[in-house]
């Protein structure tokens, strides 16, 4: 009976000591910083932004934004490589700098798969944007327009490795086309060359694409889903037009630097799934046309895993040379 006692005494003085080794019993207890990686506007920083909201309002703590876009968010992805892992220092990505990054680059000063998976926030559907004035009206006479002006016709990115410049490279490779890549750094810059008229298309996630579109200041021409969107019922899939299994999608995730303990990741994913049940939240990403995604670390990880080996074989297949 004694020794019962003691086992179980043991077992008391260990479980709080755990909780403490673990960082997660009063996480946070200060500031918290989420380094977006990219600038302010567009997609992964609304996102964020919406998150941040919703996990001050739960923890009780600041969730402040630091906008390091740059180098296909290899800036902000290094930055939090580097941080001390006590999960105060967090990552708001795109796949590029988490996923296909490390095809695009010679070397990376951090190791995209080391940073630690909290959650996926949002996916949003990516469309064919052109500018307002371009000549072909429809998806099918853009692609035959390209085809007939190999070289000439020009397509934004948010940056390389972006999942806009790689979907337009793997459009590239499936029609045929020979297009030239402008990259930009991140969403605002690129769109505003869309609308000026500078640049000839994007392919752009449909929450930033539908706005411009329904005032006119530029032009969806095709949606890369495997159906036709609610929102836009006479615009076509890629597939319908002939390109079989073309989709593709624009996800943005939290991580925290390598190492960082299981208790705080868990307790911020955890407080990620509850913001996206909140009706608020729901309201409000539905309002921009996002789509809420949540799951656990490991869902992440294996997207993080599949979309790496997908999109690299992308950069293969098109023949960009790594940086």
């Amino acid at each position: 009976m004694r020794k019962l006692v003691l086992t179980f005494a043991l077992v008391l003085s260990v479980a709080p000591l755990h909780a403490q080794q673990d960082g997660a019993a009063d996480y946070p207890d200060r500031a918290v910083k989420i380094v977006v990686s990219v600038p302010a506007g567009g997609g992964v920083d609304t996102v964020t932004r919406i998150f941040a909201a919703a996990l001050q309002q739960r923890f009780g703590q600041p969730f402040v934004i630091e906008n390091r876009g740059g180098a296909g968010g290899n800036i902000a992805a290094e930055s939090v490589f580097v941080a001390e892992p006590d999960g105060y220092t967090l990552l708001a990505s795109q796949p590029a700098p988490i996923t296909s990054n490390v095809a695009l680059y010679k070397k990376l000063n951090f190791d995209p798969a080391a940073l630690e998976p909290v959650a996926v926030m949002s996916k949003f559907p990516n469309v064919l944007l052109v500018r307002p004035d371009f000549p072909a009206r429809t998806a099918q006479e853009f692609i035959a327009y390209a085809k007939a002006n190999p070289g000439k016709v020009t397509f934004a990115s948010q940056g390389p490795g972006t999942t806009s410049h790689l979907t337009a490279e793997l459009f590239a490779n499936v029609t045929g086309t020979k297009m030239l890549h402008v990259p930009y750094r991140g969403t605002g810059p690129a769109l505003n060359d869309i609308v000026a008229g500078h640049v000839d298309f994007i392919f752009m996630e449909l929450a930033s694409a539908f706005k411009l579109h329904a005032g006119g200041k530029a032009r969806i021409l095709a949606a890369a889903t495997d159906r036709r969107l609610e929102s836009l019922p006479d615009i076509p899939t890629l597939i319908e037009l002939g390109l079989p299994d073309f989709t593709s999608d624009t996800w943005n995730a939290l991580s925290a630097p390598p190492k960082t303990p299981a208790g705080i990741i868990n307790r911020l994913n955890e407080a990620i799934n509850a913001a996206i049940k909140e009706p608020g939240t729901q309201a409000r990403l539905q309002e921009l046309q996002i789509l809420p995604v949540g799951g656990s670390p490991h869902d992440m990880a294996a997207l993080k895993k599949r979309e790496t080996e997908r999109w690299s074989k992308v950069i293969r297949d098109a023949g960009i040379p790594p940086e």
